[in-house]
């Protein structure tokens, strides 16, 4: 049995996505399709512009057979802990055999050679990364100027050839490869070179355009460019959405909340959350009060060394209070769980295996999670790997993040909360 594992964001499902689905059927001819996808909010530090349920069955009626939720603990780090929290979740099914993902690069032994430089930390590497941070540059951009420094001192590759991981795709590539080797994880892994426009154009460019520039154009109400580069299917879900007032949601709308929380919040309090040090908390404090627009906070805030994806996740870390310890033990322990959002006839077959391999709990119905964790830590036949409060921590936070997604919708009748108690898996 073969089955493809991908992880997406469908933000929203466009041409560009449906492309690299198929061309991931068509390399690995799977039995079966598994899609690990972002809930409510997406690693850009942004919610998503329609809910995890349509964005679900979009993906149901283009080829996917099940689609698990990848927990809001992982969705919403960066790159490595969304990476890491993605790929444990696939293995932690134990049935996924590949893994396919986009590349700007299209070099898996490029890929391969980044990751074991990051995995290994090789003379000198750690020195010049040290020497990179204390510039003052971001995370992302140190490592990238310190892995071309150990490149030209070693000989082992061109220094230039780092430039690739730029590239959002590459970047994500090089981290899921990483988690891969960390983990011990014999799913095999497969690229689809990238076609289209650059992730972060905000224009329309050709036939693959960027989700950016799609998510543009739904706030603009050009219908006509977006019929012109999403799926039918995918098109019509978005409307219907829309039309009955869930939708598009855009960070803006956070503004008030958002500021409110960051005012209420102690420099003490902030320094307890995740990511928040390198004196970013007085940044946040100090910035907060000076002005009542999102936008002008966010530049405010902003520095060498704090791209503005990063602001944006701080800032939804503090609205959520995701403390250091919490994401720390998350990143040491990974998923407690595989959330069904999804499934097609073909896929209700796959789910019933993974019931019986998977190493943590299934939870197809979300009000019953308690039972669902009270059967896996009796079961003595099988041995899962469960936290019983992390779980419940995990959890209780894609539920949390999914109420606040819908207090954002246009429609007040319909921002009700817990709406992961009230929509059951979505069957196609």
């Amino acid at each position: 049995m073969r089955v493809l594992g991908i992880i997406v964001e469908y933000n929203p499902f466009h041409n560009g996505h449906l492309y690299h689905l198929r061309k991931a059927k068509e390399l690995v001819k799977p039995d079966y399709t598994v899609a690990v996808m972002s809930g409510s909010f997406c690693q850009r530090g942004e919610p998503a512009i329609i809910d995890k349920f349509s964005r679900a069955e979009i993906a149901l009626q283009n080829g996917v057979d099940v689609v698990f939720e990848l927990p809001f603990v992982y969705a919403l780090q960066d790159a490595g802990g969304f990476a890491k929290g993605a790929v444990w979740l696939l293995e932690k099914m134990n049935v996924v055999t590949d893994l396919v993902f986009g590349s700007e690069s299209g070099n898996l032994s490029f890929l391969n050679k980044i990751a074991d430089v990051m995995i290994n930390q090789p003379y000198p590497f750690p020195e010049i990364m040290r020497e990179e941070l204390k510039k003052g540059y971001s995370f992302p951009n140190a490592r990238k100027y310190a892995l071309m420094k150990y490149f030209e001192r070693t000989g082992e590759m061109n220094p230039r050839e780092v430039l690739k991981i730029e590239k959002s795709n590459d970047i994500l590539g090089v981290e899921y490869v990483r988690s891969l080797k960390e983990l011990g994880s014999k799913i095999n892994v497969q690229l689809i070179k990238r076609v289209g426009a650059d992730e972060k154009d905000k224009v329309l460019k050709g036939k693959f355009p960027s989700a950016t520039a799609v998510r543009n154009m739904i706030f603009k109400g050009d219908w006509s460019g977006v019929s012109r580069v999403v799926p039918d299917s995918s098109l019509q879900i978005i409307s219907r959405e829309l039309n009955e007032g869930r939708g598009p949601v855009t960070l803006s709308q956070l503004e008030e909340i958002l500021l409110a929380k960051l005012r209420l919040s102690s420099k003490k309090e902030l320094q307890m959350l995740y990511g928040f040090s390198e004196g970013i908390d007085v940044r946040f404090s100090n910035c907060a009060l000076k002005t009542g627009d999102l936008e002008e906070f966010f530049n405010c805030v902003k520095a060498k060394r704090f791209t503005m994806s990063k602001i944006r996740r701080l800032s939804l870390y503090a609205l959520f209070e995701l403390r250091q310890d919490l994401i720390v033990q998350c990143n040491e322990k990974g998923p407690q769980y595989l959330r069904v959002l999804g499934f097609t006839n073909n896929g209700r077959k796959l789910l019933s295996i993974v019931k019986r391999k998977a190493s943590v709990p299934v939870v197809s119905v979300c009000s019953l999670y308690k039972k669902i964790l009270s059967k896996a830590l009796k079961n003595k036949e099988r041995r899962f790997e469960v936290d019983e409060k992390l779980f419940e921590h995990q959890l209780r936070l894609d539920i949390k993040s999914t109420s606040i997604h819908s207090l954002l919708f246009p429609s007040k009748s319909e921002r009700n909360g817990e709406r992961d108690f009230r929509i059951p898996p979505i069957m196609v």
